[in-house]
């Protein structure tokens, strides 16, 4: 395992998900918006432990496994503590549903085409990056809650996670069927 700055900040991420969790229960009014501080914060961490393995040469294997692991946990845990806390809202689950079914879709297909000789095939699209920053934007609407200076903060965080759940089918299908051309244009 390689011990670099840019492996301790997608560690300092997922180190970041109990406190993030202690928070958004707390019984105060500041626990939403300093929560919502928090996981943009982890959001932060991602973006510069892929620069600096980037910029410093210090990428690794270790540090490309653990980078969408820390990324897939802090988003699960943001949805599913969202649908504890507002689970009457219909969008808000099934958005939720999807974005994780899908996560662990893609996540098994990529393990498969792994063992296939094929990750190539299902590496990160643009479509999946647009997907992630309207779900990193429209979870950091949510997790704020609170209407501030009369924006209706949360209303605006579901329509882009519903947005974000639509982006989600969408990388999914382009990704299945990437995989399987890949695989069906493989010699038996």
């Amino acid at each position: 395992m390689n011990w670099n700055l840019p492996n301790a900040l997608t560690l300092l991420r997922i180190g970041l998900i109990p406190l993030f969790v202690c928070v958004f229960y707390l019984p105060y009014g500041w626990a939403f918006p300093v929560s919502s501080m928090i996981f943009c914060l982890a959001g932060l961490t991602d973006w510069f432990d892929g620069y600096l393995a980037r910029r410093l040469n210090q990428t690794s294997a270790f540090g490309a496994f653990l980078d969408p692991v820390a990324d897939k946990l802090m988003v699960a845990v943001a949805l599913v503590m969202l649908v504890d806390k507002h689970g009457s809202d219909l969008m808000l689950s099934i958005s939720a549903i999807i974005i994780i079914g899908r996560e662990i879709t893609i996540s098994a297909l990529r393990e498969w085409m792994a063992e296939q000789g094929r990750r190539g095939s299902v590496a990160v699209s643009f479509i999946g990056k647009v997907k992630t920053t309207v779900q990193i934007i429209s979870l950091l609407f949510l997790l704020w809650f609170h209407p501030t200076l009369g924006v209706p903060v949360y209303e605006i965080g579901l329509v882009l996670l519903v947005v974000s759940a639509a982006l989600t089918v969408w990388s999914m299908v382009y990704y299945l069927r990437r995989a399987i051309r890949d695989i069906s244009s493989q010699p038996a």
